[in-house]
């Protein structure tokens, strides 16, 4: 299974290779007030793709710290709700009746 794998990897290392030679070519990035770069297009497309990754994991880790919280809150009322007595009966109101004239 090993072997395998490595396979996959060299054989997908290959194909982004021969990608990237094959695209080659100068890309014109323009920006406002006349700024230009000229950048190839493979890294053009590498940058893209990091930009996107690290946006999606930003967001990822957002709700992963956001659902952290809500679970350590949770525990520490879940904690409390234990150690109160559970003996106790809960006050009852006292029905009283109305007075009449």
């Amino acid at each position: 299974m090993r072997i395998v794998m490595w396979l996959l990897r060299f054989l997908l290392f290959f194909l982004l290779f021969g990608f990237a030679v094959k695209n080659d070519h100068l890309a014109s990035l323009r920006f406002f007030f006349g700024g230009e770069w000229q950048l190839p297009v493979v890294f053009v497309i590498l940058v893209s793709f990091s930009a996107g990754a690290l946006l999606g994991v930003t967001a990822t880790f957002a709700s992963l710290l956001r659902q952290r919280r809500e679970i350590s809150r949770l525990r520490k009322q879940l904690a409390r709700a234990e150690r109160a007595p559970t003996d106790a009966a809960p006050p009852t109101a006292v029905a009283q009746a109305p007075e009449t004239l």
